[in-house]
């Protein structure tokens, strides 16, 4: 099974996603710093936290003491790396772009994943959900769920670094943000509900064409 396929069969058991779960560019570049180890639920709650306290703008997050910040967004999780990481996101953006992620995203695809890499906090998995979700440039996600399909169907045993995995996913499909937008979401939902941590092989409609579940099944049975 290649990547196209998966894609199509996700899509054919699930229908469309309808992903991210964000009112505005700016609101997903903030989840995609908050979900970092952690549940998209905490990352509901600290939102609405900075939404109450009408903080949810990169001015006023630029400007907002740090201590502010992070208790507004404790349910996140690890809260004060976080609100540094969120401070100089936004500080970034003001000095930079004069508070326009519109400019910010208007740079070149690789331009803009090369700056967002470049600040404090934001790594791989990141900067690409910032410029997939929010910029709506063709850059697939790759995170922990992807990872784990990948290592149980398997699609690529060799792809074993972050950036292989991506160049794999990215070969294989048509360069396009709604896919990856798509497929993304597609790989989260099927993960929770199926290919999990302790995976439910037997209510799984791929474990017919997994390597992993016909192992798994076989030692059931």
């Amino acid at each position: 099974m290649n990547p196209l396929q998966l894609c199509k069969k996700l899509y054919a058991n699930y229908k469309s996603q309808s992903w991210w779960p964000a009112n505005s560019g700016f609101e997903v570049c903030v989840g995609a710093i908050l979900t970092q180890n952690t549940a998209w639920n905490n990352v509901e709650k600290a939102v609405a936290n900075l939404k109450k306290a009408k903080m949810l703008s990169c001015e006023k997050l630029a400007d907002s003491k740090l201590e502010k910040i992070a208790r507004l967004i404790k349910p996140s999780g690890y809260y004060n790396q976080k609100a540094k990481s969120l401070k100089l996101f936004c500080q970034y953006v003001q000095k930079n772009y004069k508070g326009s992620l519109q400019r910010l995203f208007s740079l070149p695809v690789l331009a803009l994943r090369k700056e967002l890499l470049s600040l404090h906090g934001i790594g791989n998995e990141t900067a690409d959900s910032i410029i997939l979700y929010a910029a709506g440039k063709p850059m697939f996600v790759i995170d922990a769920y992807t990872k784990r399909l990948n290592e149980r169907l398997p699609l690529n045993p060799k792809a074993e670094t972050y950036a292989r995995l991506q160049a794999f996913f990215q070969s294989a499909l048509p360069k396009s943000p709604r896919l990856y937008n798509e497929f993304h979401a597609l790989v989260v939902r099927h993960c929770k509900e199926a290919c999990r941590k302790k995976p439910l092989c037997r209510k799984c409609f791929l474990k017919g064409e997994c390597e992993f579940g016909k192992i798994s099944l076989k030692a059931f049975y």
